[in-house]
């Protein structure tokens, strides 16, 4: 009888994949899980997480972020909406920007809309919204982005010392099996690199 017996070294590269493999899925479960929850609690601001715009008006998925803070405002939630984002192509003005116009248009006071449009990313748009939060006494805040991008974005802005819970969208763009792995595998790998690099 043939006896074969696997090497070391093998068994525990095995291992070590097995355990990599059984980590990102459990993260990415997590994740998906995550989305599917909010917080209906109030607080002082709703924190609009960037994304793009096309021309002079918000892409699909960065509509559907605007309309949910507008109805957190509207149904008494928040008190402000801080939109983020800065510009991405030269040509467009920066989606903070558009963000804002867009409230306005949907009877959204003036006063109660702030904006930062320096961020190009997730961290960079809660790091610059806490900055506007600060100098308007601001300091509870919901985390309006797509469900699957929320436990990573409410991750970063605790990390920052903010008083923040998850506001996702009860709608999305997001909706195809294969839009939702790539969306959901694209924020499990960010994940990771943010619990390494804290970025």
């Amino acid at each position: 009888m043939f006896n074969y017996k696997i090497p070391k070294k093998r068994l525990v590269a095995v291992a070590l994949i097995s355990a990599l493999l059984l980590a990102i899925s459990s993260t990415a479960s997590k994740i998906y899980l995550y989305g599917n929850s909010s917080n209906n609690i109030k607080a002082d601001a709703a924190i609009v997480l960037g994304a793009a715009v096309w021309g002079e008006e918000p892409s699909p998925v960065f509509r559907e972020r605007i309309n949910h803070a507008i109805n957190l405002y509207k149904n008494g939630y928040v008190k402000t909406l801080i939109f983020t984002g800065g510009v991405g192509e030269s040509h467009e003005p920066a989606e903070a920007i558009v963000g804002k116009k867009y409230a306005l248009a949907q009877q959204v006071k003036a006063g109660d809309i702030f904006t930062e449009t320096q961020s190009r990313t997730t961290h960079q748009n809660l790091k610059n919204a806490l900055e506007v939060a600060k100098t308007h006494q601001l300091t509870k805040f919901l985390i309006v982005s797509d469900p699957l991008h929320m436990k990573r974005a409410v991750l970063m802005a605790r990390g920052l010392g903010m008083d923040a819970h998850s506001s996702p969208t009860p709608t999305t763009r997001y909706r195809s099996f294969h839009s939702q792995m790539e969306f959901l595998s694209r924020e499990t790998y960010f994940y990771f690199v943010y619990l390494m690099f804290k970025i």
